[in-house]
């Protein structure tokens, strides 16, 4: 609530009328009023059918964003056959958010001028402008001038990105709005009207609220077992809603890791999964992670201590930890 209330009390004494971009404001509280009352409207009308396909679709765009846009072409932790890559581009698509090349240079930025005026979601200006409140405002001047700065030769030399670059508005407007919108009607007869607010306003709202999650509440809470010194944090209930990319402590210590975690498993990590699988026929590879001796070293020597262990005897357990820890009903040694 702390950061939410910076928030408010920045926008409310420091915004100026000119930093304020009225048309995403309105955009974005236009949508989100929208979706809250076609839930409560015509929740109980939708057919289930439309809400497995939301849903589905919602995963094509989220795997566009973290298995293209940011661990792709943003931190380049694998590298793809030209067929993944068109998927990928689809699939971003789907997710309708800005334009790619836009996306990997202000992510690279963030990444390089982390949780400093030059980082565009900044969240040490409060939840709320990491959350959103970032796109109501125009960019800080340091967001820009550090921008430019940013290698972004090869994502310029990639001539799919350049061709979907240039065809971004049609490519967002049919595969994130019209597409969605016209299956459940033409397939299981879902009512138009139903299937857009649903489609355009439900879906669309809590997909990019998982994205914006990962700036804010993966900025703000849980816990730092890789570097207690800086903010990104690991949070289980954002790596859950955003496909794997809440695991944020670990990620800003290691961008180039394709997994963007520690963990072996893929139950909150499906981004992963995905990746893994497209390794397994060949058009993902070249995939970069971290050894386990590095990734102790650095818990070791910058973690915040809650690294975890799988209990008494795991190489990660201190000596403090052992010498702490009770003993009950000890067998005595004769």
């Amino acid at each position: 609530m702390d950061s939410l209330y910076k928030s408010c009390v920045w926008l409310a004494t420091q915004a100026r009328r000119d930093d304020l971009k009225w048309q995403n404001i309105a955009l974005i509280v236009f949508s989100h009023t929208t979706a809250v009352w076609g839930l409560f409207k015509y929740g109980g009308q939708v057919k289930l059918a439309t809400v497995l396909f939301a849903y589905v679709i919602g995963g094509i765009g989220g795997f566009g964003v973290t298995a293209g846009a940011h661990r792709l072409w943003t931190h380049r932790t694998y590298k793809a056959k030209w067929p993944l890559r068109v998927i990928l581009l689809f699939c971003y698509s789907v997710a309708g958010q800005n334009s790619l090349f836009d996306w990997v240079r202000d992510h690279r930025v963030h990444h390089k001028f982390s949780e400093t005026d030059a980082d565009p979601h900044n969240s040490q200006r409060g939840f709320f402008f990491a959350h959103v409140g970032w796109l109501f405002l125009r960019k800080h001047p340091l967001v820009i001038e550090k921008g430019r700065t940013v290698d972004m030769s090869d994502v310029m030399a990639d001539p799919l990105v350049m061709f979907h670059e240039k065809h971004f508005i049609w490519f967002k407007l049919i595969m994130c709005f019209i597409v969605p919108t016209l299956v459940p009607c033409y397939f299981w007869g879902e009512p138009f009207f139903i299937s857009f607010l649903i489609m355009n306003f439900l879906r669309y709202i809590l997909a990019l609220n998982f994205t914006w999650a990962v700036n804010s509440a993966a900025h703000i809470w849980g816990n730092k077992p890789f570097d207690g010194r800086i903010m990104p944090a690991e949070n289980r209930v954002v790596s859950f809603l955003a496909l794997g990319e809440g695991w944020h402590n670990y990620h800003h210590v290691f961008p180039w890791d394709y997994k963007t975690a520690e963990l072996g498993h893929y139950s909150t990590n499906w981004t992963t999964l995905v990746i893994d699988w497209f390794a397994w026929m060949g058009w993902a590879y070249d995939l970069k992670t971290v050894s386990p001796a590095v990734v102790t070293a650095r818990v070791k020597r910058t973690g915040d201590g809650t690294h975890d262990v799988w209990g008494w005897g795991d190489k990660d357990m201190s000596l403090e930890e052992k010498l702490e820890a009770t003993v009950l009903n000890g067998k005595k040694v004769e």
